[in-house]
């Protein structure tokens, strides 16, 4: 899958993951391969993913998710 994490003022990561967990405003959820198409608005919390054995962490203030043809593309507020 393809990643994309963006904030107002630059591309936080752009890249391949196996596996992505985001804080949705109802409770987090993950994203794997081939997920049905969802927009999501993202609570504050941290997002995680894994590509092969190596896991990221990215804390938010909030935002909202895109997936869509093993696209996911976050609008975060801000990270810091």
């Amino acid at each position: 899958m393809k990643l994309e994490i963006l904030s107002p003022e630059k591309t936080l990561f752009r890249g391949d993951t196996d596996s992505v967990r985001l804080p949705g405003v109802v409770g987090s959820f993950t994203v794997w391969p081939h997920h049905a198409p969802l927009i999501s608005a993202l609570a504050p919390g941290e997002i995680r993913y894994r590509n092969a054995d190596k896991e990221e962490k990215l804390d938010i203030q909030g935002g909202f998710a895109e997936i869509r043809d093993d696209t996911i593309t976050v609008c975060i507020e801000s990270n810091e």
